[in-house]
């Protein structure tokens, strides 16, 4: 059967980038995070990057050019997964994912390359669809609360925005599910209690400009309204669907997207 299905499955396939398209036959190697997960082993506390191999051979202990940070990194421990068993490998090819231990160097849509600039496209985060306030039950745990916050954002499970008017955190979620599992894992696995509290809110839509006067215009005028994600991007709430189209309509200079890549 196994046999089989390697003659019948297809090759790995071309990837886009900001520059160009990659094709999984180069000889230099590429690669994108496109998974975090953190602790794995609650033992340890662990924290994997998932790294899927677009172009090359990547290979164990060999220095990569980590494209965001413009600094080279060189992995002493990639490891392959089947089932629950994990091994170190030391060698992957086009369409294999390796898991890399991280201490908080990526994030998803990273890359790494042999040196060469790249920018894989087809990330986006997409427009929650629920929203909760997100507020800390214990003071003293607030360094912990915000260390689970990121990572669990990092995830992708979620995502958090700051509101600029009052610093206040919101979490937004597609299904009212995520909202449990993430008190969960913030209790279990950070240790900070953390209690949700409603907040009516319609759509989280992007925003970007090419005109300064215009976007503090928007910020002055509906300052309650704007907030930031995670990646410090601008983000405007809108209360309902007839709030956001009225913002559309009065500041039309300003471009209102429903996912984070434009």
């Amino acid at each position: 059967l196994l046999d089989c299905f390697v003659q019948i499955a297809p090759t790995p396939l071309p990837r886009v980038t900001e520059e160009r398209q990659v094709d999984p036959y180069e000889d230099k190697f590429s690669g994108f995070v496109f998974k975090i997960h953190a602790n794995m082993d609650p033992k340890h506390r662990d924290r994997i990057a998932f790294l899927r191999i677009c172009s090359g051979t990547f290979e164990r202990n060999t220095n990569y050019l980590h494209v965001r940070q413009e600094r080279k990194m060189k992995f002493s421990n990639p490891t392959s997964f089947m089932a629950s068993k994990k091994s170190v490998i030391e060698t992957a090819f086009p369409g294999d994912v390796v898991g890399l231990y991280d201490s908080g160097n990526f994030k998803i849509g990273d890359t790494l390359t042999e040196g060469e600039v790249l920018h894989f496209k087809g990330m986006p985060s997409f427009s929650p669809e629920q929203f909760r306030y997100v507020n800390n039950m214990d003071p003293l745990k607030q360094k912990q609360l915000q260390k689970g916050l990121t990572q669990l954002m990092d995830e992708g499970v979620a995502q958090l925005f700051t509101k600029e008017s009052n610093g206040r955190q919101i979490i937004g979620t597609v299904g009212a599910l995520q909202f449990d599992v993430i008190q969960y894992r913030l209790q279990h696995e950070y240790g900070a209690a953390v209690q949700y509290e409603p907040v009516s809110l319609y759509k989280a839509c992007w925003i970007d400009h090419d005109d300064p006067v215009a976007f503090r215009d928007l910020t002055r005028r509906r300052a309650k309204d704007i907030a930031k994600d995670k990646h410090g991007n601008w983000v405007f709430l809108a209360e309902s669907a007839w709030a956001l189209k009225m913002a559309q309509e009065n500041h039309p200079k300003i471009r209102f997207h429903f996912t984070s890549e434009f």
